[in-house]
C-alpha cells in the first residue's frame, strides 16, 4: 500500500507549520488542509497579514516588547504607573498579563529564557538594559514576573543580587494553590509554596 506524499509545495506549508508552538506535525497537517480548502477567504488573507508584519514588526528600543511602532504603544502611554517595572521572561508574558489587566505599568522583556543547557546565560538576556532603565528611571517596585521554573528562580535571584545597591524594592508574584482548585490535587511543592505565601 502506497503512502501519499503531497507536492512539495503542500510539504514546504506542513513543515513551516509544524515548527510553530503547539503545532506537532498531525496538527499542521490539519491546519495546512483547512487553509488550502479555504484559500480565498483564509490561506490568502494570512498570506497577506504575515508579510505586512514582516514589513512592519519591530522590536521595542526600550522594553523589548513587540509592535509596529518603535517605542512600543505601552511605553508610549504616559497614563501607566512609572513607580512600577515588571519583568518578564519573553513577550507572550506580557501579553498574559497585559490581558489580566490588574495593573497599568510598565514592562521590561528579558528576551528569553534563562538556559545554561542552551548556551543561555545571563549574558544573553537583557539584564544590562533592565539595570541602564532602573539607573535612569523613578521605578520604586520591580516586579518579577518570571516562571516558576528552576531556570525562572535561577535567573530571578541574579537579578534580585545585582539589584541590592539600587533603591528599589524587589517583589516576586504568589506562587500557590489557583482559584478554584482543589489541594488533594496538588503536589508538595505547590502546597508548600502557597502555605509560605499565604495572606
Amino acid at each position: 500500500m502506497s503512502k501519499y506524499v503531497a507536492g512539495p509545495e503542500i510539504e514546504r506549508l506542513i513543515q513551516l507549520l509544524a515548527r510553530v508552538p503547539g503545532l506537532g506535525p498531525r496538527s499542521a497537517r490539519r491546519a495546512a488542509l483547512q487553509l488550502i480548502k479555504k484559500k480565498e477567504t483564509l490561506l490568502q488573507p494570512l498570506s497577506q497579514a504575515m508579510q505586512v508584519a514582516i514589513d512592519a514588526v519591530q522590536i521595542c528600543s526600550i522594553c523589548s516588547n513587540i509592535d509596529t511602532v518603535n517605542p512600543c504603544l505601552i511605553c508610549k502611554d504616559e497614563r501607566r504607573d512609572s513607580s512600577i517595572l515588571i519583568v518578564v521572561e519573553d513577550v507572550s508574558d506580557l501579553w498574559a498579563l497585559e490581558r489580566a489587566r490588574v495593573m497599568r505599568t510598565y514592562y521590561h522583556v528579558l528576551g528569553g529564557r534563562f538556559s545554561p543547557l542552551d548556551g543561555v546565560g545571563p549574558n544573553n538576556l537583557n539584564i544590562k538594559k533592565l539595570l541602564d532603565r532602573l539607573t535612569d528611571s523613578s521605578v520604586k517596585e520591580l516586579i518579577l514576573a518570571i516562571n516558576a521554573t528552576v531556570e525562572g528562580q535561577t535567573i530571578a535571584h541574579y537579578i534580585t543580587n545585582l539589584l541590592v545597591n539600587f533603591d528599589v524594592k524587589v517583589s516576586r508574584l504568589a506562587r500557590g494553590i489557583p482559584i478554584g482548585g482543589e489541594l488533594d490535587y496538588f503536589d508538595d511543592g505547590t502546597l508548600a509554596a502557597a502555605l509560605l505565601a499565604r495572606t
